[in-house]
């Protein structure tokens, strides 16, 4: 009988993972709204629009990337949209969705966070690790999205939903 707790070696790995992960989370937004004024939701969404050739997504395929549900990635569009950082657009292909699409003004204040996003996050966590070891943590990411994804395929499960 398999034993239903963790190993100590696993509670390493997993509860190493976790702790790591909410305290940069934390770190992460509180870097952002000292200097930046926007939280780490906001940057995401900024993010993957600047990601986009026509810096925009529809509304849901945002939701779909994100943590947030399409109701809460809507409320957040709406509050970047007052700051004047995206526009929300009507889909006109189905009248039915609506795009969110960044500003020039966005893009601006985006790109000035960015650049302090990433000095931070190279500071707090890449320069603790070597290139080899960057590479080697890469290759594990991507080994358990790629089994997250099938798992997602096989089960009818689709981010977002």
């Amino acid at each position: 009988m398999e034993n239903d707790n963790f190993t100590t070696l696993e509670q390493g790995a997993w509860g190493g993972l976790l702790g790591m992960h909410g305290r940069m989370m934390r770190l992460i937004d509180a870097d952002l709204q000292a200097h930046s004024h926007i939280s780490h939701v906001e940057f995401e969404v900024l993010l993957r629009l600047s990601w986009e050739a026509d810096h925009r997504l529809r509304i849901h395929d945002l939701a779909a990337r994100s943590v947030l549900t399409r109701s809460g990635i809507s409320r957040l569009v709406e509050r970047l949209e007052q700051a004047g950082l995206v526009v929300r657009e009507r889909a006109t292909e189905d009248r039915r969705g609506a795009y969110a699409v960044l500003t020039e003004v966005g893009m601006t204040h985006f790109e000035a966070a960015l650049r302090r996003h990433v000095a931070f996050v190279r500071r707090q966590f890449l320069d603790l690790f070597s290139e080899a070891e960057l590479e080697q943590m890469a290759v594990f990411w991507q080994r358990v999205e790629t089994a997250q994804a099938n798992l997602e395929l096989g089960n009818g499960i689709r981010p977002g939903n």
